[in-house]
């Protein structure tokens, strides 16, 4: 084979990579504009504004269907320009190819509790949280624990936790 050939085969070659590269970053772009839509919508509705460093989003399947989800941990303060916080868990789903919202339920917030989200697995959300104590300040909550939220239906569903006082 001639080095014109393989010069030529090399080029359609990487061009049909970036071709199949180019769906993959359109895909996360209108993802990402879904996600920030959805909780700009929200953050206005409470009179609020979304931390945005705070945002958390991993992706898992939490139908049994095979086809993942995309599972966006976020909070909205300065409520009607107070100091509250609020923490929600929001399921994205594929509709037609593009994300859409299912469903999402208040998971911590200020003198509530603090959670992290950490994973899916089995089907559920994992999160660790930080709940308050009898004595703690507003400030600092000292409990660990862990929940775990499930799908059913249109629903998210928090199933029972573990506590664990701090040491």
């Amino acid at each position: 084979m001639n080095s014109r050939r393989i010069v030529a085969l090399l080029f359609t070659f990487t061009a049909f990579l970036c071709y199949l590269a180019l769906p993959a970053s359109a895909y996360q772009d209108n993802d990402s504009a879904a996600i920030d839509s959805y909780i700009s919508r929200q953050a206005r509705r409470e009179r609020g504004e979304e931390y945005r460093d705070a945002r958390k989003v991993v992706t898992g399947d939490l139908t049994h269907d095979g086809i993942p989800e995309t599972i966006v941990l976020y909070t909205i303060e300065s409520q009607g320009g107070g100091n509250l916080y609020i923490q929600y868990l929001a399921v994205f789903v594929r509709r037609d190819g593009n994300l859409s919202p299912l469903t999402h339920v208040e998971a911590g917030g200020k003198s509530v509790r603090s959670v992290e989200l950490k994973s899916i697995e089995n089907n559920a959300i994992l999160l660790e949280t930080m709940s308050y104590g009898p004595k703690d300040p507003q400030c600092c909550p000292t409990v660990k624990g862990s929940t775990k939220y499930v799908l059913s239906g249109h629903t998210l569903r928090e199933q029972k936790h573990t506590s664990r006082r701090r040491a």
